[in-house]
């Protein structure tokens, strides 16, 4: 080896190790000094700044005799500059008042370490959680199939200062948010939920048309968030069974009103066949089948009232003066048809899904039509939710007066 070459490769050792030497932390600022995390406060969070001459793993803490709180966990970084905007929260919980060292570390990849200090001063810190106080859901056994029992989930909690609130369901994999009702949405102006009851309606999304979460296991999360990060969380346990939304249809040649040509005081009659066409049950009432109204009466009127989610058969004509759509209706099969369902004392009859009924009945025409030959028709009726099919089957009844 010439001398020529030693003294390039002494040189170039000298140089690996000045640099090696050389400072890794080049700067750390803390700006301000003293914060105070609490709404309205003019200094609520500090900018903690500090810079790398070469990349670098680093981590930054707090540290104090209460503990040693992480920002910043081995997370490589490249060289330059960089800043960590502070608001007092760690682990979402905002930290006491107190002196706190503030430490920066970083180790290069040749294994060179470092690490710089600084002081942060908490005063005057908001550390009040946002409490959920009475959080209740019920029921927690759901049935989002619009059958009107046990269709929805209430929720409600007070809430005991002004916070960001996510409520949501969860099977531990995926997350379905739920909105609270607007009768209950009160924002602050900087658009966090004020102090007061709140109250959520969760219908899995049936009414929208959405199918509804898979039939399981849930937990209902609330978590509220404070200005100043400090996070709680309410949970429930929830069971989805037999949901989907519920679908029936009028079928073949739909109905057969006869006679069509009849004097005053006599009776029309029509035969239907109906399709639970739906994956769910599809719960109905009577009066069953073979029920023959006169046209005085209605379904109120032979104390089959109207309910949430039934479906029935119904029967409207041309110049209806009793005041409601579909005034006589019939239970979809008869009853030792329909599977029936024991629910406290009462026995409520359900259509299976792909189950084929045929309802018959009749209407005997004791009032005078506004016309000799009113149209009758057909129409398939989940009350109090929509006429699912309206107007089938229009057919002229010629009455004799």
């Amino acid at each position: 080896m010439n001398k020529q070459h030693s003294f390039f490769l002494i040189t170039l050792f000298l140089l690996l190790a000045a640099c090696g030497n050389s400072a890794l932390i080049t700067n750390i600022s803390i700006n301000p000094e003293t914060i105070s995390p609490r709404p309205g406060e003019p200094n609520r969070a500090t900018k903690i700044g500090y810079s790398l001459a070469r990349p670098a793993r680093v981590n930054v803490y707090l540290v104090n005799e209460t503990g040693k709180y992480i920002l910043r966990e081995n997370q490589a970084r490249a060289s330059g500059d960089f800043e960590i905007l502070f608001g007092g929260s760690v682990n979402n919980r905002t930290l006491n008042d107190g002196t706190y060292q503030v430490v920066v570390e970083a180790q290069d990849e040749n294994g060179s370490s470092e690490s710089k200090l600084g002081t942060l001063n908490i005063v005057n810190a908001d550390t009040t959680l946002p409490e959920l106080q009475a959080f209740t859901v019920f029921p927690q056994e759901f049935t989002p199939n619009q059958d009107g029992l046990d269709d929805r989930v209430i929720i409600r909690y007070y809430l005991t200062k002004p916070a960001r609130v996510t409520v949501y369901i969860t099977d531990g994999k995926k997350k379905f948010p739920i909105d609270e009702k607007k009768e209950t949405t009160i924002l602050t102006p900087d658009k966090l939920s004020a102090v007061g009851p709140h109250e959520y309606d969760y219908d899995a999304g049936i009414d929208k048309g959405a199918p509804p979460p898979p039939d399981g296991n849930y937990t209902i999360v609330a978590e509220a968030v404070d200005a100043n990060g400090n996070l709680v969380r309410e949970q429930a346990p929830l069971v989805i069974k037999n949901g989907g939304t519920p679908r029936a249809a009028i079928i073949g040649s739909a109905g057969d009103f006869n006679p069509r040509v009849i004097p005053l005081n006599e009776t029309v009659y029509f035969t239907v066949t109906v399709r639970n066409v739906g994956t769910v049950p599809i719960r109905t009432k009577g009066p069953e089948p073979g029920f023959v109204y006169t046209t005085s009466q209605n379904y109120s009127v032979v104390e089959q009232f109207e309910e949430p989610g039934i479906w029935r058969l119904g029967v409207d004509s041309e110049g209806n003066s009793i005041g409601r759509q579909y005034p006589y209706r019939w239970q979809l099969g008869m009853n030792n048809e329909l599977t029936k369902v024991e629910r406290e004392g009462k026995t409520i009859y359900y259509l299976m899904p792909d189950q084929v009924v045929t309802i018959s009945g009749g209407i005997k025409i004791t009032d005078k039509p506004p016309k000799v030959d009113p149209f009758y028709w057909f129409g398939l009726v989940q009350e109090q939710v929509r006429i699912v099919e309206d107007h089938v089957e229009p057919t002229r009844i010629t009455v004799g007066f």
